[in-house]
């Protein structure tokens, strides 16, 4: 039995000002599908995304939807409202769809427990763009949509939100379609896979499998593609030497070959019109020096507002080692990039960089940018060319190399996307010769053609480097070692980053053994009386979190209460439906409620073995 259809477009258009997105596209969605959505930068996955979703019209073609289908929509930069809290933000939702009052507190509870917010009524503005990632899928999946619709949900995660994405959508039985450049998010979570671009002859290309069976089906494909366009070639070529010779046009033959003719030279003229997109030409200069010791790091320590971010760290670095970090948000990866660059000096322990080291960096928020300056003066300031690799190249050229047009070079940066201006950054990095390349964040907005390029140009870097990305498919080819910031001081190296998923699931299996355990109430009540001003084996945020776990826990043992009431309700025992639907908000208040208690065993137990005491 064919699988049924939920979500279809029709040979859709869009097109913005002169520039088409894309024309003639059909994109469909069937019950269980778990689709991922690439193509390069400007290519209309957004948009594409919205039309689907409901939210733009395209300007022809057709969108058909299945009755009472509810679809969820996460966009790619969610908006709250700064003054409400998490918790709020939930309930409103529940709220404005008018469901029934009984299940709000269930409903928000399972959200609230399945986000993992240490905070239910931390406010919307003063989350990070993390957190505020995750509040918008869970707010999302909180009126159990049918089809859920994402774009590039997986930006401003740290690798564990990604990883806690993972999960989430690896449970989902529902259809869901995600636009991505994240290569191992879409290795892990999809099962189809459609890349639209213009290069395609019908716009898109469609592949059953995981990301890794698209490569190897496109690759197929594009060299079958070649080798008719080749032949293709080779009969036009023929027909114009034909058609050089004068036919008369005076038989019905003649005049159908030279009808044929023309098409030919029409779908070869179509053909080489959409190979003209081509990707960024990056290849960082490395300054050739020798050294086999750039920088050493000994006992490295370094603390900021009271946290430890490193302690008694020791690094080396040599040309040809690459070294990834990899951490939490906020566990201080930028500030090692910093310590090792001598931006920032260290608490104790010393680093010590080879004599006239060259230090290049990209930046995560790309601070070196002036905003207000034109792309052309921003790409060759002192002049209408640069020289690169003691060879001098015109602007022009080498805008190009980054794929902008000469028409965009007097726009401000200020109006250039944010691929367009990590390669701008990537384009003035290359300028300068380096012994240490300094790299924090350099895949963000960058498409996956765009990534291609940029992981074989740090392979073949013969100098060293550092780097930061939450692109584990890039961060697990370049580096060479992995370092891990657990965000408490702590470090560990790591061969490769099978290596540290693995030691991460061994971790998470021992928490989940920890947790089986519920702490009675009685040892609870002796917790209020407990001393709680030194907690000195919990974070900052976990200090936070467990200040406030006593009141959540007895707000959850409260939802169920309420849940259980509404359930023997008498005025409901003969209502099917609603029976269910409560009977379901008190499920979700129970689950809520126990994963309170095991994090509440978690935390309780990093404080007791602080304190030195033996473990209940």
């Amino acid at each position: 039995m064919p699988p049924i259809i939920l979500l279809s477009c029709q040979s859709i258009s869009k097109t913005y000002g002169v520039k088409p997105l894309f024309s003639d596209l059909s994109v469909g969605l069937a019950e269980g599908d778990h689709v991922g959505l690439v193509g390069p930068n400007g290519s209309g996955k957004s948009t594409l995304l919205k039309i689907m979703a409901g939210l733009e019209e395209p300007d022809e073609g057709t969108r058909s939807v299945r009755r009472q289908l509810r679809i969820g929509y996460v966009p790619q930069e969610p908006l709250f409202d700064g003054a409400h809290t998490i918790e709020e933000v939930l309930a409103q939702v529940l709220i404005d769809e008018g469901l029934d009052p009984h299940e709000h507190s269930g409903r928000t509870s399972a959200a609230l427990s399945l986000g993992e917010f240490p905070s239910a009524d931390q406010a919307t503005s003063s989350l990070s763009g993390g957190w505020k990632k995750r509040l918008a899928i869970v707010r999302s999946l909180m009126l159990e949509p049918d089809v859920l619709l994402m774009d590039e949900p997986t930006n401003h995660l740290d690798v564990e939100g990604i990883l806690w994405l993972e999960r989430l959508l690896r449970a989902e039985a529902r259809a869901f379609l995600v636009v991505s450049h994240d290569r191992r998010f879409l290795e892990a979570v999809t099962s189809r896979m459609i890349e639209i671009n213009r290069s395609y002859p019908n716009g898109a290309f469609e592949a059953k499998g995981n990301y890794s069976d698209f490569l190897e089906q496109r690759d197929a494909a594009l060299h079958a593609q070649a080798n008719y366009e080749a032949s293709l070639a080779n009969r036009v070529r023929r027909e114009v030497e034909w058609l050089r010779r004068g036919p008369k046009a005076r038989t019905t033959k003649a005049k159908s070959r030279i009808d044929s003719a023309g098409r030919l030279i029409e779908e070869l003229n179509s053909a080489d019109a959409r190979k003209d997109q081509g990707t960024a030409g990056i290849n960082f200069t490395s300054s050739g020096r020798r050294s086999k010791q750039l920088v050493e790091a000994t006992q490295l320590c370094k603390s900021l507002g009271g946290r430890p971010i490193v302690t008694n760290l020791d690094l080396l670095l040599g040309p040809g080692q690459r070294i990834g970090l990899l951490g939490p948000n906020g566990s201080g990866k930028s500030t090692l990039l910093k310590l090792v660059a001598g931006t920032m000096k260290p608490d104790a322990g010393t680093v010590t960089r080879a004599d006239k080291l060259r230090v290049v960096t990209f930046e995560q928020h790309r601070e070196s940018l002036d905003q207000a300056s034109s792309l052309r003066r921003a790409l060759a300031p002192h002049g209408d060319s640069v020289v690169y690799q003691d060879r001098e190249v015109h602007l022009v050229s080498w805008a190009k190399r980054f794929l902008f047009r000469a028409e965009q070079l007097d726009l401000p940066v200020s109006r250039l996307s944010g691929g367009e201006q990590a390669r701008l950054l990537i384009a003035r990095l290359m300028l300068q010769p380096a012994d240490l390349l300094i790299l924090d964040e350099p895949t963000n907005d960058l498409d996956i053609p765009t990534l291609d390029v940029l992981e074989d140009s740090l392979v073949e870097f013969p100098g060293a480097l550092m780097l930061v990305t939450h692109d584990r498919w890039l961060l697990d080819r370049v580096s060479t070692m992995l370092l891990a910031l657990d965000g408490t001081g702590q470090t560990e190296w790591f061969a490769d980053y099978a290596q540290w998923e693995a030691a991460q699931e061994r971790m998470r299996e021992e928490q989940s053994r920890a947790a089986t355990s519920r702490p009675s109430k009685t040892s609870r009540a002796e917790s209020d009386t407990a001393p709680k001003a030194k907690k000195t084996g919990l974070s900052y945020r976990e200090q936070k979190e467990w200040a406030k776990m006593e009141q959540r826990i007895l707000q959850a043992e409260e939802t169920i209460a309420t849940c259980q009431a509404a359930v023997e309700d008498p005025a409901i025992a003969s209502n099917a439906a609603a029976l269910q639907e409560r009977s379901t908000a008190l499920d979700a208040a129970k689950t809520a409620a126990e994963r309170l208690y095991a994090r509440w065993t978690e935390l309780e137990g990093k404080q007791t073995e602080s304190a030195g005491q033996p473990q209940a």
